[in-house]
C-alpha cells in the first residue's frame, strides 16, 4: 500500500515505520501524504490502542528530502504555501490522533524528523542519536514545526537551538525534556515495548480524551472558562460507558471490560 513506510498490526498495537534508509528517512511530498493518511485512518481504527512511530536504518529522520528542496526552490508563494499547508496537515494527524503514539527513535533526528518527533506522545531515544534543527543554516526557519518541537523542549532551549542550529545528544535531549527517556541500543524496543504494554491496559475512550485534556489546558491561563471546561470534562467521562465501567470493576475488583 506505501511507497515511503510500512505499517503492522500486532493484537492492539500499530507499527508505522519510516522506510526510506538511503535516504536516511527524509520526507518528500508523498512520505507526507502516506503519514498523514496512515495516522487518520488509524485514528478511526477501533481495533488498535497505541501507535509506535519507528524508522529502518541508521537515521530516524535528516528531514527534508534534498530532491523535494530542489524542487521547492522554484515553487511560487502559492505552491509554497500550499506545500507547507500539507506538512502542517500531517503533523497536526499525528498530534490530534486518537490513539496514543510513541516515538522509537533509533538513530540521528535532524530538522522536520523533530518535528515528527514532537508531535507524539511519548518519545524513546536511543543513547547514540544526535539531535539538530538546522534549518536556519540553510537561511530557513522550522516555521512549520516550531508549535510541536517549543511545547516539547520549551521555549527558553528553542531560543537556543533555532538560532544556532547546534548538534545535540540524547542526554541533553532528556535534559531539556524533548525526549521521556533514554537507552542503549539493545534496550530501545523493550522499553517502547514496556510503555505500550502500560497503554494498551488503559481505557480507550479515557486515554483519547487525555489527549485532549493536555492539548486544551497545557501552556494556557487558569481562567474561570477553563476551569468551567475542566468541571464538564470530568463529569462528561464519568458519565460515560466506559467511564461507569471502570470505577465499577474497581469496586468489584475485577478486570474492566476493555481488557477482558
Amino acid at each position: 500500500m506505501y511507497q515511503t513506510l510500512t505499517l503492522t498490526r500486532d493484537n492492539k498495537v500499530a507499527t508505522v515505520t519510516l522506510n526510506r534508509p538511503d535516504v536516511r528517512n527524509a520526507f518528500n511530498e508523498t512520505t507526507i501524504a502516506e503519514i498523514t493518511q496512515v495516522f487518520n485512518e488509524l485514528s478511526g481504527d477501533t481495533s488498535i490502542r497505541a501507535i509506535v512511530l519507528a524508522a529502518n536504518g541508521p537515521a530516524f529522520c535528516a528531514g527534508a528530502d534534498l530532491n523535494w528542496m530542489k524542487k521547492m526552490a522554484d515553487y511560487t508563494h502559492a505552491e509554497n504555501v500550499a506545500d507547507a499547508g500539507q506538512l502542517a496537515a500531517m503533523l497536526a494527524a499525528i498530534y490530534t490522533c486518537t490513539k496514543p503514539v510513541v516515538a522509537q527513535v533509533q538513530g540521528d533526528c535532524y530538522a522536520g524528523g523533530m518535528g515528527l518527533v514532537a508531535t507524539c506522545d511519548v518519545i524513546v531515544s536511543v543513547d547514540t542519536a544526535q539531535f539538530c534543527l538546522s534549518e536556519v543554516k540553510l537561511g530557513l526557519i522550522p516555521a512549520t514545526i516550531s508549535p510541536y518541537v517549543i511545547k516539547a523542549m520549551g521555549e527558553n532551549a528553542a531560543r537556543r537551538y533555532f538560532l544556532t542550529a547546534e548538534r545535540f545528544d540524547a542526554a541533553q535531549a532528556l535534559r531539556i525534556g524533548f525526549v521521556h527517556e533514554v537507552v542503549a541500543a539493545d534496550a530501545l524496543t523493550s522499553k517502547v515495548a514496556e510503555i505500550v504494554k502500560a497503554l494498551v491496559t488503559n481505557s480507550p475512550n479515557a486515554v483519547a480524551q487525555a489527549k485532549v485534556l493536555v492539548r486544551e489546558v497545557g501552556g494556557g491561563e487558569i481562567t474561570s472558562e477553563l476551569i468551567a471546561n475542566t468541571v464538564e470534562g470530568i463529569a462528561a467521562i464519568r458519565a460515560s460507558e466506559e467511564g461507569r465501567e471502570g470505577v465499577r470493576s474497581f469496586l468489584e475488583k475485577r478486570k474492566p471490560s476493555w481488557l477482558v
